[in-house]
């Protein structure tokens, strides 16, 4: 090397090399800092699209699928999204994942069944769908299990006629993200709130009724009353109105009781059931607590459904006075003091947060009573969450009450204390008692 002294020139390559790997590594770094980023940003994203719920079945494999779906049509089977090449997602595109996502179609081109809720994820943000890409495919572990849908019912086992239903009800992602753009909130917290609620969460797909015709009637609050207004029965559980309705929605309900029941699970006014139980224990206690309040600002401008307006709920102290003088002579009181009291109170009230009360809540004075009657028979766990690691079982009376009985014992509850909801009927019991599962999961539990 000319002008450099003899024997020197070694050690001067040597350091202009260790200078520039150095540089090489310290880009490397930085892209390995941002790939992780992405992959938390997915990560998180997984939390609020609710995937583990209905793509981990219990004792299964994050993922990996295979949870099954009781459908009017059959059986279906979520499906296998680990990165596994032969049974998952593995040879995914990014564009064909967004296009599953957004779409709901699959990378063979045939169309989703829309339990997959890609009419809402249709408001999916770039950044998010790609960042969901990138941990779906090296955040999470690939696991070889392969799902074959086999249960659903001649025509829906049909694929082709699906395509049809995408093409009527289906919205399109580009016109979906400019009527996004188009709306304008005062609120920044709101607008959040409404982007989790509309998009991610999904929440629409259970809490909005149907049409005949399987698709939601609203997907958006922009899309009039009917939307969160209380959907259709999902695994034989009702979903409850998201609205301001003072009796059956969030009317009574302030934004620290949303963001504690989406925390938690439970408030002094409810306790979760059903599929809601699986939203927060998978979904809504590990998201942030500014994204619960964004949730919780964001239904509490949803305005009751116009039936419901002028309909509010006022505690009567009737029934409690009875049954303090040992009067049990009104229809399904001996039987809802001998079951019920110990734990839900004569007055109603339960103990909140442990037990949740019967007064006043939504889900008693549901008109559809098939709920209520699905706790009696089958029983509920409240789970454990974080920043509530206890659980409490109530036991399932299926095996020891006939359907007079529990007629009886949820017309009492309906009737009392306020809540003035219509009686039950044997009949109501027989139908939801034909639909339960052969084993009930929460009488094998510890009891409390």
């Amino acid at each position: 090397m000319r002008g450099v002294a003899k024997g020197t020139w070694r050690p001067l390559l040597a350091a202009v090399l260790a200078v520039a790997t150095m540089g090489t590594g310290s880009a490397r770094a930085q892209d390995d800092a941002q790939h992780d980023a992405v992959v938390a940003r997915g990560a998180y994203m997984a939390v609020a699209s609710d995937c583990a719920a209905c793509h981990t079945a219990s004792g299964g494999a994050p993922f990996a699928g295979g949870l099954a779906f009781n459908l009017p049509t059959g059986t279906l089977y979520a499906p296998n999204i680990t990165p596994d090449r032969q049974t998952g997602i593995g040879q995914y595109s990014e564009a064909e994942f967004r296009r599953a996502l957004r779409q709901g179609i699959r990378r063979d081109g045939a169309t989703l069944y829309p339990a997959m809720p890609y009419p809402s994820y249709a408001r999916l943000t770039d950044e998010d769908v790609h960042a969901l890409y990138v941990y779906f495919m090296d955040g999470v572990k690939p696991v070889a299990h392969r799902v074959v849908q086999d249960g659903m019912s001649w025509p829906m086992s049909m694929r082709w006629p699906l395509a049809i239903w995408r093409t009527l009800y289906a919205p399109d992602p580009k016109d979906v993200r400019r009527d996004m753009d188009r709306r304008t909130f005062a609120d920044p917290l709101v607008a959040r709130g409404s982007y989790l609620v509309e998009g991610p969460g999904h929440c629409g797909a259970c809490h909005t009724p149907r049409a005949l015709t399987m698709q939601e009637k609203a997907l958006t609050a922009a899309d009039g009353p009917l939307y969160l207004s209380g959907g259709d029965a999902v695994d034989g559980w009702r979903p409850v109105s998201l609205r301001g309705e003072n009796r059956t929605g969030l009317g009574r309900w302030n934004e620290h009781d949303i963001v504690r029941f989406l925390a938690t699970g439970r408030m002094p006014l409810g306790a979760a059931f059903g599929g809601m139980t699986d939203a927060i224990g998978h979904g809504t206690q590990h998201m942030t607590d500014e994204d619960r309040l964004a949730i919780a600002r964001y239904l509490k401008t949803l305005s009751p459904t116009a039936t419901q307006v002028a309909q509010g709920w006022t505690y009567d102290p009737t029934a409690t006075d009875a049954l303090r003088a040992g009067n049990v002579s009104a229809r399904g009181a001996r039987s809802y003091v001998d079951r019920c009291a110990a734990c839900h109170r004569t007055d109603g009230h339960g103990y909140p947060t442990t037990f949740p009360p019967l007064a006043g809540n939504p889900v008693v004075m549901d008109p559809r009573p098939d709920s209520l009657i699905r706790i009696v028979l089958e029983g509920n766990v409240l789970r454990a969450t974080r920043q509530a690691p206890s659980a409490f079982v109530m036991p399932g009376f299926a095996a020891s009450m006939d359907d007079a009985a529990v007629a009886d014992t949820v017309t009492f509850i309906r009737a009392a204390w306020g809540n003035d909801a219509p009686a039950v009927t044997t009949a109501d019991v027989g139908r939801i008692r034909r639909t339960l599962s052969p084993e009930h999961p929460p009488i094998s539990l510890p009891m409390n």
